[in-house]
């Protein structure tokens, strides 16, 4: 990896966590927004400390379900272990929200005007390592022969731009739809629980990375779970998705 002036590189921790790597599940769990960290050198992206915490730094809730479900499942699952911020792991590199310059309503002066070199350095240090290690894995398992399904696991605001959201769960495909119908009907049969198709966003190839890169680009069934953040704010309430999804997905 190059170095950059400036960063210090004691302060950058390995870009994914594997959890659960031998997991004889036929799913593979990604969870690319677990982390808000963002190392000290950054200086928070010019954002103050409350900022950092809210979901326009992370996906809040989605790593603790992530490692409950993989170990229900027994399943692997990759973590990322970077705020979004710094660069987004489901973002195609050439997306603009790769490195957003703005959030939300949020304006991230840490991502105004970047040099290459400060860029390249994120996407050396974070996106591709953390790719790689997915592709590796599925590399392996299909060398091996093993069924395989992806399911990236996600949360989302309860209102975005003032905008309310109804739905505790949404389920997101575009090819995968037997998969995707599969999962919605088992969690809508949960009492109380409203659960849509592709909301609050749809798979979108300009804008979205595992799913068509790590999935359909392989001929593997995938889906993406976004759930409801403020329906996580709890380990009961989160130890309680995570055995829903089980539920729908065992």
């Amino acid at each position: 990896m190059t170095s950059t002036p400036g960063i210090d590189v004691a302060e950058w921790p390995e870009p994914v966590e594997i959890v659960n790597e031998a997991g004889r599940s036929e799913i593979v769990l990604i969870c690319e927004h677990a982390s808000n960290y963002i190392p000290p050198s950054f200086d928070g992206l010019g954002l103050p400390d409350e900022e950092l915490v809210r979901h326009i730094a992370w996906d809040i809730g989605a790593e603790a379900v992530s490692r409950l479900l993989s170990e229900m499942l027994d399943s692997p699952c990759f973590l990322g272990r970077y705020s979004r911020l710094l660069i987004d792991l489901n973002r195609p590199l050439d997306s603009p929200t790769s490195i957003p310059v703005r959030s939300e309503s949020t304006a991230v002066p840490g991502n105004m005007g970047i040099t290459d070199e400060n860029r390249q350095v994120r996407i050396e240090r974070i996106f591709e390592p953390f790719q790689s290690a997915v592709e590796q894995h599925l590399d392996q398992r299909l060398a091996e022969g093993r069924s395989t399904k992806i399911v990236a696991i996600h949360s989302f605001t309860p209102v975005f731009l003032g905008i309310s959201r109804p739905w505790h769960a949404g389920i997101l495909f575009d090819r995968s739809a037997k998969f995707a119908d599969r999962t919605i009907g088992l969690l809508s049969g949960e009492t109380g629980l409203t659960v849509a198709a592709n909301v609050p966003y749809v798979i979108e190839r300009s804008s979205d990375y595992a799913i068509p890169i790590h999935g359909e680009d392989r001929g593997l069934e995938a889906i993406l779970i976004e759930l409801r953040n403020d329906l996580l704010a709890t380990s009961d309430a989160r130890h309680e998705w995570a055995e829903r999804l089980y539920r729908a997905l065992g």
